[in-house]
């Protein structure tokens, strides 16, 4: 029935705000006063990133309490929840239940994850910055999924005018105002009604060079080059241009954080550059160049030494100037479920030697299970070892 149904939409929201309002009031001092430790510019990032996928720790705050626990005593000092992926938040959203009727992932109904974390992450002294994973990108393998089915002039479009899917994701349009608007929206969401240290940015904050043929973008392209997009996806004025569109997004969404408070961090998390500017438009080098981020995690997941080394050579050798480098703490692949890759402990510990000899402060380990395998093997490693 409508009625009931927006009566139990009411309850909801109400019990949603009294988490949020709890939350709040205990993690009060987390937004005034940022430990050194993670601050920017500041050594000390020791970062984990807590999935949906293959990962049981948002499924009960039970879970989530006891993944806390195991952190602070591992030595981390920050978490990095997932709270958008598949097209829904793992928070109660107004943005999502205005525009989509779902306000938050059915998996998580009667509960907020997010608040729940950060209550228990600020109990043990852990700095929380929700990620959001999917970013521009509307579902997996489900052929734009229930936001393009609402939206779907929010859809990107390849050369051929098909709906863009690179590595079986289906993108929404990152160059649309509209589509810009929606995310910097739920982004600006969590930082406004929850204690967090900022928000992240992952890998797709981009939109794969195939994108940018849809017509609005087109228009656009032709009325400020007076020329028509190229059949080459990868010709470098259109490169440029798109990818620019992309660190607009990222200098607005900067600036808007940093208007709710100025202690709030914007952490991007893009691919290896500049491969990651050719293939997905992130143009990371800009980002750093122009201070739009205050911490940088791209994503290093080679599964060996001489692999990892070579892109932090490249890195701190050919691209960032020393002072830029202290912002950097690198992504690192602790686990692979599709491969059932898991690095051993070896590599992690020679990975984090490596930063060290090179000046980099610290690192964000993908993912959290990781840690678990193998009891605890990559655990045990970090607590012996650097992070004890």
């Amino acid at each position: 029935m409508p009625f009931l149904n927006y009566f139990h939409s009411g309850i909801l929201r109400f019990a949603s705000s009294l988490k949020q309002r709890f939350a709040v009031a205990i993690g009060a001092e987390n937004r005034a006063t940022l430990p050194i430790d993670i601050a920017p510019h500041s050594p000390g990032m020791r970062g984990v990133w807590i999935p949906s996928t293959d990962c049981k720790v948002l499924t009960s705050k039970q879970r989530i309490a006891e993944a806390m626990d195991f952190l602070a005593d591992t030595g981390f000092n920050t978490v990095f929840p997932v709270v958008w992926n598949r097209g829904y938040t793992a928070y109660p959203s107004q943005i999502m239940r205005e525009q989509f009727g779902v306000e938050i992932d059915a998996r998580y109904q009667c509960r907020d994850p997010l608040a729940e974390l950060i209550v228990e992450a600020n109990r043990v002294c852990l700095k929380v910055i929700p990620w959001f994973e999917y970013g521009f990108v509307s579902s997996y393998n489900l052929n734009g999924g229930h936001l393009l089915a609402k939206k779907p002039e929010w859809a990107a479009r390849d050369r051929t005018g098909n709906l863009l899917k690179k590595n079986n994701f289906e993108w929404m349009n990152s160059l649309d105002s509209e589509v810009q608007d929606f995310l910097l929206g739920l982004m600006l969401e969590v930082a406004r009604n929850y204690p967090v240290n900022g928000v992240q940015g992952d890998d797709r904050i981009a939109l794969p060079c195939e994108g940018g043929y849809d017509e609005k973008t087109v228009k656009r392209y032709r009325q400020e080059c007076g020329r028509e997009p190229p059949h080459n996806c990868r010709e470098q004025h259109w490169l440029h241009w798109r990818a620019d569109l992309i660190t607009e997004f990222v200098a607005r969404l900067h600036r808007e954080l940093k208007a709710i408070s100025p202690d709030l961090l914007l952490s991007m998390s893009p691919s290896p550059y500049d491969w990651g500017f050719v293939e997905y438009l992130q143009d990371s080098q800009a980002w750093v160049d122009k201070k739009l981020v205050d911490m940088l995690h791209p994503q290093f997941y080679r599964r060996d030494f001489n692999g990892y080394k070579q892109l932090l050579d490249r890195l701190i050798d050919r691209q960032l100037t020393c002072e830029q480098v202290s912002c950097v703490s690198p992504g690192i692949l602790l686990a692979n479920r599709g491969s059932n890759y898991s690095m051993n402990p070896e590599l992690l510990l020679q990975v984090i030697a490596c930063n060290r000899s090179r000046g980099v402060p610290g690192e964000v380990l993908f993912f959290y299970e990781g840690l678990r395998d193998n009891d605890n093997a990559l655990a045990e490693a970090l607590k012996n070892g650097p992070y004890g």
